[in-house]
């Protein structure tokens, strides 16, 4: 891999069974990331479960779990090159279930493909009101990433057709417009994740197309700025104690630059601890920038006093550990409508925690933010507000202005994302030494 080239964090978003493992698998295999001993062993594999459709899907889901139920479950993370870009791939669960991973995997994204089924039915379940293909559209939209290339899959299912590459262009236009995106720049392809068509190669079957390829619209994509100048901030995603190494946690750097040899504090746990070495995809480098997913061992802390969801900063200037926040949020979706006291689960950069609508502040018009109504009673599905949240556990929240990774969050409960937000104003917590 030259890391001369830029480097970019990809999501790979949409509904459950549209392809988007499928197209992974094949974009990998033919820039050639994946060798044909690999994909052989997987279609000997493939055909003997009686799954042959899955082989592509299967270079992703190598864990034996997602094979038997043909999901996906957990992040895989890859890495890709095309002719300008080096990509960071993440490949999102798009089942319901796993929303949780998807919004831990988009918050760590500069661009996304979001793959749409032209398949007749499939299209209009995504795009329906429970669908995926909208609520991954929105979170897209809330957790930042701001560019975006639409994949329209299974172009063979419906013979190649045009018109319904227009009419699924069209459907799927009006909500990234309703979300804000703007949509004369971003490129809908249409592909065969199975068969190939359009990935890397124009493909011969829809000579009505004109556009990019799959890979060259990647190349359209703009390398997002790299906030060195920004104080240090590092939201831990995992863990681990290494025989002979000692405690390394894992993450992306959002801001600021990580040394060999750095004082750092975690919070909330305000642990410190020296950095003895960092690593990037199994390589020793000497210091970490914005964007760096790295795995770096730190001295003087022990496995059990971090978690997934701290964020690392340096002493001079720690992360905010918030006692209470003001939020802009837009409501996904509530069955019946939230009040004050309402207590729901926030999803923050790669933190968990339990939170409290302490205050509905006001309500907004979803297309202008103007104030429609002031102390509103409640908010419902499809409503923009102001509110004060208040974390029942310790957490880092940071202003979206001052940290965009650390100021968007979603919040979920019983197994569906109901808002998602950036935060304005955060009352710090005073921490006990």
């Amino acid at each position: 891999m030259s890391s001369e080239k830029p480097h970019l964090n990809l999501v790979i978003i949409g509904h459950v069974d549209h392809g988007k493992s499928t197209l992974t698998g094949h974009l990998l295999f033919l820039t050639g990331h994946v060798d044909e001993r690999k994909i052989r062993e997987l279609e000997e594999l493939a055909k003997k479960t009686g799954k042959e459709f899955a082989k592509w899907a299967w270079i992703l889901d190598t864990y034996k779990e997602e094979r038997e139920r043909d999901m996906t479950i957990d992040l895989s993370f890859f890495k890709f090159e095309t002719k300008k870009y080096f990509f960071t791939l993440i490949d999102c669960p798009g089942h319901r279930d796993f929303v949780k991973n998807m919004v831990t995997g988009a918050s760590q994204a500069d661009c996304a493909i979001l793959v749409v089924s032209a398949k007749q039915g499939e299209y209009e379940a995504g795009t329906s009101l429970a669908g995926q293909t909208r609520e991954h559209i929105f979170l897209a939209k809330t957790m930042g990433i701001n560019q975006i290339v639409v994949a329209i899959n299974k172009m063979d299912t419906v013979n190649w057709s045009q018109e319904r590459y227009e009419e699924v262009k069209q459907g799927v236009s009006k909500l990234l417009k309703m979300v804000g995106y703007k949509v004369d720049k971003i490129h809908f392809v249409p592909v065969s994740a199975y068969y190939g068509d359009n990935l890397v190669k124009p493909s011969p079957n829809m000579p009505w197309y004109k556009g990019p390829t799959l890979i060259e619209a990647l190349d359209t994509f703009e390398p997002p700025p790299r906030p060195v100048d920004k104080p240090l901030r590092i939201p831990i995603q995992d863990v681990y104690s290494i025989t002979g190494v000692g405690t390394v946690p894992v993450g992306r750097v959002e801001t600021g630059v990580l040394k060999v040899g750095d004082t750092v504090v975690f919070m909330p746990p305000n642990k410190k601890g020296e950095v003895k070495s960092i690593e990037t995809h199994h390589v020793r480098i000497e210091k970490a920038l914005p964007g760096d997913n790295i795995g770096f061992n730190v001295k003087g802390i022990a496995r059990a006093e971090l978690r997934r969801g701290d964020v690392c900063g340096h002493p001079t200037s720690p992360p905010t550990v918030a006692e209470e926040f003001t939020a802009r949020i837009i409501i996904l979706y509530h069955p019946t409508a939230i009040g004050a006291g309402y207590t729901p689960v926030l999803h923050i950069h790669t933190a968990t925690v339990p939170v409290r609508f302490a205050e509905l502040i006001k309500k907004l018009d979803t297309r202008t933010g103007a104030t429609i109504e002031e102390h509103p009673s409640y908010l419902k599905t499809g409503e923009a507000a102001i509110v004060k949240l208040k974390p029942l556990k310790p957490v880092v929240v940071e202003k979206y202005s001052d940290f965009p990774p650390l100021g968007r969050f979603a919040i979920r409960d019983s197994g569906r994302t109901i808002a998602a937000g950036v935060v304005i104003d955060v009352k710090p917590a005073k921490i006990g030494k």
